[in-house]
């Protein structure tokens, strides 16, 4: 069932015209869904073509469509404005619902707000992430997973930091050169250090638990330990440079819990 129409003028731009439309069709996630007016929403949607997009939704907010507005949830969307700077306005059609998965249990829904918290964070509006969008549509298919979404969750972000532009570079060790063993990771760089290269400088370092090399089993503690370490990269460098803003708390939340789970 498709979801809205056009919006009137207002919502689109301006006065009707002959001139031409700007429209697009596209599958995305829903990153948020907030009131605007009277019955209608405004949608922000992560897009495999066209990145994170907002539009306005007639009857988005009404209590026959609300429901199926959950972050998270898949959608295919149409987009339509005058020109292409407006707003513009959504059309709707959903193909489904991670509500139901998330709210199974608390680490679920908890992670599911983490990803959608930091998708709508870090992404510059309107910029396409082809590759980061297929990532973060496979890691939300596998919640309810419980044995494999920690893990999935780490390697994401380890992905959105590299999409950022602050990926870590473990493949050797940033003082000797060699790729074993290696313990820590340069909090200003980015970049893995051996024990013997830190030397002195290893209580300044950052932890690089082996799961964060991809080995190992994988246990919740040493995914903390591994999130600890990305999560750095999240506030001292990602936020940074988006002028210091603070990370969403739901990433903290997530990260909570899975320590909790941990223990």
């Amino acid at each position: 069932m498709v979801i809205g129409d056009t919006l009137s003028q207002l919502a689109v731009g301006g006065k009707p015209s002959d001139s031409p439309r700007m429209d697009w069709r596209d599958t995305g996630i829903l990153l948020s869904a907030r009131r605007h007016g009277e019955s209608s929403a405004i949608l922000e949607v992560f897009t495999a073509g066209h990145g994170r997009h907002m539009g306005v939704l007639r009857g988005g907010a009404s209590r026959k469509v609300a429901p199926s507005l959950q972050p998270g949830a898949q959608l295919d969307v149409t987009w339509r404005a005058r020109l292409e700077d407006h707003m513009g306005a959504y059309t709707v059609e959903p193909q489904r619902s991670r509500a139901a998965t998330a709210m199974s249990d608390r680490l679920s829904l908890a992670g599911l707000n983490a990803v959608v918290a930091l998708l709508a964070f870090c992404l510059p509006e309107r910029e396409a992430h082809p590759a980061l969008y297929a990532r973060s549509e496979q890691l939300l298919d596998l919640l309810g997973e419980r044995e494999l979404w920690p893990l999935a969750y780490l390697r994401w972000e380890m992905a959105l930091l590299e999409e950022m532009g602050f990926g870590l570079d473990l493949s050797a060790c940033a003082v000797t050169g060699i790729n074993e063993p290696l313990d820590y990771v340069s909090p200003r760089s980015g970049r893995a250090v051996s024990a013997i290269g830190a030397g002195d400088w290893a209580a300044r370092l950052l932890p690089l638990p082996p799961v964060l090399r991809g080995e190992g089993n994988a246990p919740d503690a040493e995914i903390v330990t591994a999130l600890s370490t990305t999560g750095y990269f999240l506030e001292h460098k990602l936020a940074h440079e988006l002028r210091d803003r603070p990370l969403p708390a739901a990433r903290a939340l997530f990260v909570e819990r899975l320590e909790r789970q941990a223990r």
